[in-house]
């Protein structure tokens, strides 16, 4: 067992995860910038601080995991065209999450970013589609520098479709769709049972079981 400081703790993926971890018998802590979230969050089993990711510090990162064993990067700067949030969620979170986890002494982290983010775009790229690639990308180049416990994971197109429990993870994966709620419970297979630790995989919908899915990539 263990307590889970969740970065971007209402968003969809953290929403879908928060459960799968209470149910591994752990604890997450679901950081969050609005009060009024709680009480849905609560009802899920998670415990609830505040963290304003854009304004608050590293040091404030750090003061939000105490307790916690490890962390999930879980954030996004959402899908609308503010390609400054790119940069202040996307990447400055990640960066905030690194240095917070180091100063409090948390070796875990677990992020999530994108597919494909390291392959060059093409020339006709939209800028708010180039900001967000820049920016997972080199907030996964962070990560694997960091020296820390760290795993990333890359899914492909998000959806909102039903769990299958069902995927295909690795380094290469072709880009396709995966649901959400896939998504989360490779997070928490990858947080349960420790596998990952310095590996960077790409997550799209497949027809290996998760558990076993975690397990095989972790042996390769």
């Amino acid at each position: 067992m263990s307590t889970v400081a969740v970065v971007g703790g209402n968003g969809q993926i953290a929403r879908l995860l928060h459960p799968l971890l209470v149910a591994r018998g752990h604890t997450p802590i679901a950081l969050v910038r609005q009060e009024s979230y709680r009480n849905r969050l609560e009802a899920m089993g998670a415990a609830v601080r505040l963290l304003d990711i854009e304004g608050s510090t590293a040091d404030d990162f750090a003061a939000a995991f105490e307790d916690a064993d490890a962390v999930v990067f879980a954030a996004g700067g959402g899908p609308d065209g503010n390609i400054e949030r790119k940069r202040t969620v996307d990447l400055e979170g990640a960066l905030k999450t690194i240095e917070g986890a180091r100063q409090a002494g948390i070796s875990r982290v677990v992020q999530v970013s994108a597919i494909n983010v390291d392959e060059p775009l093409p020339d006709d790229t939209s800028a708010v589609w180039r900001a967000y690639v820049e920016a997972k990308r080199d907030a996964d180049a962070a990560l694997r520098e960091s020296g820390l416990d760290w795993t990333i994971i890359r899914p492909g197109r998000l959806t909102d479709d039903e769990p299958t429990g069902r995927v295909e993870l690795g380094e290469g994966v072709t880009r396709a769709e995966v649901p959400r709620a896939d998504v989360a419970a490779v997070l928490a297979e990858v947080i349960d049972s420790g596998a990952g630790i310095g590996a960077q995989w790409d997550l799209v919908s497949g027809d290996t079981p998760v558990a076993e899915a975690v397990r095989g990539t972790s042996t390769r």
